[in-house]
């Protein structure tokens, strides 16, 4: 079989398989509960205790409250990133959507899916810490 042939094949082959896979919903990471936002959050942190774990509604990202203050755990592609906040983070809201600016480099901006009452409650968590 001809080279050029070969290779059109093996690029449509794994594209087709990227694209079934998306149709079928399996290239989203499932959404977090309680008990696999504290597991995720403990996994980036062992030395923590996890004391609270709130959600968004969508299961995207949970606020957490351990021993050594305030953080945030959000899904990042397959994995999550967990961030304690430093008390520098501002909440910017947009109709349905909020964007959580960390004083973080490496993770600047989390963009989260809230509602009003719950953009209001994250406003007031975040003023606290």
């Amino acid at each position: 079989m001809p080279l050029h042939i070969l290779l059109i094949l093996v690029a449509g082959g794994i594209a087709g398989i990227a694209l079934a896979l998306h149709l079928l919903g399996l290239s989203q990471a499932p959404a977090f509960t309680r008990s696999t936002a504290r597991a995720a959050w403990l996994r980036a942190r062992p030395d923590d205790t996890v004391l609270d774990v709130v959600l968004t509604r969508d299961g995207r990202a949970a606020r957490i409250t351990t021993d050594h203050g305030a953080g945030l755990l959000w899904q990042m592609g397959a994995d999550s990133c967990a961030r304690l906040l430093t008390g520098q983070e501002t909440l910017r809201i947009k109709d349905r959507h909020a964007t959580l600016l960390l004083g973080d480099y490496a993770a600047p901006r989390v963009r989260l899916s809230l509602s009003p009452e719950d953009a209001k409650d994250w406003q007031d968590w975040i003023a606290r810490t």
